[in-house]
């Protein structure tokens, strides 16, 4: 079993005696009190009780330690206690690393200490259930990072269901063509022999609107999903996952690999909503995105912070003149990216969206500003508002966009590839899964071409003979879903409104928070959450495994080009090429003891590798032994409480809420306590997912959110977790 860190480590000099509530509700050091009147009658009822209670020396607590800091310090100092391991760890590997291979081996080795610090469990991946569908499969973009697979325009979709023979008939024909450039044009051919006859539409079921129409000012992928069918990136990965041009013809790596000059394809041009021409797309576009990017400080501008000359500085605020920053125009045609170090990944990055243009003249003629003029707020700040305040220039416009109704997509007949657009319409229609019967029925009368079968979709189906015929198991991906926790908690209300208050009281808030904070706490938690039982809720019990994914990089996502050697716990350890990062990820786990199987010999999915009742216990004594140091007592009739909210409109996460509560305070002998709260789906979604900082979080646990990787290697994972908020999901931890 792996050792826990003692908290005394990190807070040496502060033991003090006795522990109280501060004034806040949060646990704090004794002879800090809120009044002096309180101070004298605490100082006199010690001095008459002095001669029959000698007094104990506790640990401090973490509310103390932090007490006189403002959020942003208490947030490094609590990210220092509970990643410090894996930061110096993930550091080393981005700058001692002498090859890539050795590079991926000190990442998966960093990752595990991520892993082991017990700030998140991981969930599952897209995909993995019973499904069925007229889109036909893999002729949509197939990529492992970026946005591309968001893109529809060339998929090809049936007028019936695709029968399930015919899936496996297609899967197998796709592994077969892979990298030929055929398999589109020979699964058509394959249908039509079969009978099925083809439509220039396509339904789609979607959750949640878009919150901005400007693709460069978000990180969320409910923006992205919508907006990146209305442009071009530089390259765009093919169906079969080959990267072809797009909105540049060819690309020129130097011999250096610090300069990488792209053609940008002349002749595309810029419309707006209504379709008239604006502007030619030219190679500034790309000069203006990169600056807006930074700009709107939404988070993506910082996946190149080390990556391109001087844009570091630029975030910063260390330089303001964006012409020292490395992209720059050559002239219309030519855009030239200046490294600071070879990337060999760089163009796996052209797919996402801090790569996209941005049509200058358009952006500056709705108020857009750059630099230190940037303001979103200004009366006459008006791009990217709605659909009307944005340009196109991508396979589609979008046409209507009514909230929670209606997002429809029209052909761009300007398009520059407008030949490889099969679909004429794209309509969204929203879907809050309320109604799980409703959305399965609307896919057989044909308003949605594809739909998940949950465990009661799935009855439905087997009843009405759809299932035996049609449903199929869809393929996961390299997404990851994650359950947070929240380690510094400071809201106990959603902040846009005030709902879903914590039903805790003060007391009860203190307690938590130092139990939060504790790596065997955490541990516990994780352990103590049966995923099958969880999974089975909304994907049947045959299915609970198919999507469970055990880490945060997904075990085969890289693998070795060449033998690395790598120290692990002080022994040089060396991989040979074709190892996969998962396996090195596995090997610093076992070494450190830890009771995570991450890796069972081929995968990181399809097996629950961290439900372990007697290790969730294990590491509860621990928490309640260093609890207890601090004067908090926790038993069954003083126990952790953990608030847990949940989407209540759809039965199926209310009965996957109800699982993960009883297995929580079944495995940890009901000394935890998980306290579901009730909520809509925007309050769900505002809870964290919606939320602007980590101090607005409004959770102890939290499994709305995960990551897909933006370009092709493992730091798209662990970047996000690196501290002063430059890590986009650190904030899902209550941090910055």
């Amino acid at each position: 079993m792996m050792k826990c860190i003692s908290r005394r480590d990190f807070m040496k000099g502060m033991v003090v005696g006795g522990a109280a509530l501060g004034s806040a509700g949060i646990l704090s050091a004794c002879g800090s009190s809120s009044s002096s009147e309180t101070t004298e009658t605490t100082t006199e009822e010690t001095s008459s009780s002095s001669e029959s209670t000698a007094e104990v020396e506790l640990e401090p607590t973490l509310a103390s330690a932090v007490a006189d800091m403002d959020y942003y310090a208490s947030s490094e100092y609590i990210y220092d206690l509970v990643l410090g391991e894996f930061y110096d760890a993930y550091s080393a590997a981005k700058t001692d690393a002498t090859t890539v291979s050795e590079r991926y081996a000190m990442m998966a080795a960093s990752e595990a200490k991520l892993l082991e610090s017990g700030v998140m469990l991981p969930l599952y991946s897209s995909g993995g259930n019973y499904a069925i569908s007229r889109m036909v499969t893999r002729t949509t973009p197939y990529a492992n990072a970026g946005n591309d697979s968001d893109k529809y325009y060339g998929g090809l979709v049936t007028e019936d269901f695709l029968k399930t023979e015919d899936v496996t008939y297609l899967r197998e024909l796709w592994e077969e063509l892979r990298g030929t450039g055929t398999y589109k044009a020979e699964a058509e051919a394959y249908l039509t022999e079969q009978g099925y006859t083809f439509k220039n539409e396509l339904n789609i079921v979607y959750s949640s609107d878009p919150q901005t129409y400007d693709d460069l000012a978000s990180s969320k992928s409910v923006d992205h999903e919508v907006l990146v069918n209305t442009y071009d990136g530089l390259l765009e990965y093919d169906c079969e996952g080959v990267q072809q041009p797009a909105l540049a013809t060819d690309y020129e790596v130097s011999d250096d690999g610090l300069t990488w000059t792209f053609y940008i394809r002349e002749g595309v041009k810029w419309v707006d909503s209504q379709g008239r021409e604006i502007a030619e797309v030219v190679a500034d576009d790309w000069v203006a995105g990169l600056q807006h990017c930074v700009d709107t400080q939404s988070g993506l501008g910082d996946l190149l912070d080390g990556v391109v000359e001087g844009l570091g500085e630029y975030i910063s605020g260390e330089i303001t003149d964006f012409t020292q920053v490395g992209v720059e125009a050559a002239d219309d045609y030519t855009l030239v990216y200046h490294l600071i170090e070879p990337c060999t990944y760089f163009n796996t990055m052209t797919g996402y969206t801090m790569l996209a243009p941005l049509c200058r003249t358009y952006y500056t003629s709705m108020g857009g500003k750059f630099g230190t003029e940037y303001d979103a707020s200004a009366s006459d700040y008006l791009y990217g508002k709605d659909k009307d305040s944005i340009v196109y220039c991508g396979p589609y416009i979008i046409t209507n966009a009514t909230a929670t109704t209606t997002v429809i997509f029209s052909k761009n007949e300007t398009y520059w590839n407008l030949d490889a657009v099969n679909m004429d319409t794209i309509t969204w229609r929203y879907d809050d899964g309320s109604d799980a019967s409703k959305t399965y029925t609307d896919t057989l009368n044909g308003d949605n071409d594809s739909v998940t079968l949950n465990s009661s979709r799935l009855e439905l189906a087997k009843a009405d003979g759809i299932y035996d015929t049609y449903a199929y198991i869809s393929s996961t991906t390299t997404t990851s879903y994650m359950a947070f926790y929240n380690v510094n908690r400071q809201s106990y209300a959603n902040t846009n409104d005030g709902t879903l208050e914590s039903p805790k009281s003060d007391e009860e808030k203190a307690r938590t928070y130092e139990a939060m904070a504790l790596q065997s706490f955490r541990l516990a938690l994780s352990y103590a959450t049966d995923r099958g039982a969880y999974f089975a809720q909304t994907k049947g019990e045959d299915l609970k495994y198919a999507s469970i994914r055990n880490t945060y990089t997904p075990g085969d996502f890289v693998f070795l080009d060449e033998d690395a050697t790598i120290d692990i716990n002080g022994t040089a350890t060396t991989f040979a090429a074709g190892t996969y990062y998962g396996e090195i990820l596995q090997a610093q786990l076992d070494a450190d003891g830890s009771d995570i199987v991450a890796w069972d010999g081929t995968s990181t999915d399809l097996f629950d590798g961290w439900y372990n009742p007697d290790a969730a216990m294990e590491q509860l004594e621990i928490a309640i032994e260093e609890l207890a140091a601090m004067g908090i007592t926790v038993d069954e009739d003083n126990p952790i409480y953990i608030d847990y909210p949940f989407y209540s409109g759809s039965e199926t996460y209310s009965n996957r809420a109800e699982a993960y509560k009883q297995s929580v305070e079944g495995a940890l002998g009901g000394m935890v306590i998980v306290n579901k709260i009730e909520a809509t789906l925007d309050q769900w979604y505002y809870a964290g997912y919606y939320t602007g900082s980590g101090e607005e979080t409004n959770y102890e646990m939290y499994d709305l959110s995960g990551w897909g990787p933006d370009y092709v290697d493992p730091s798209t994972y662990l970047d996000t977790m690196l501290p002063d908020g430059s890590g986009y999901m650190t904030s899902s931890l209550g941090l910055w």
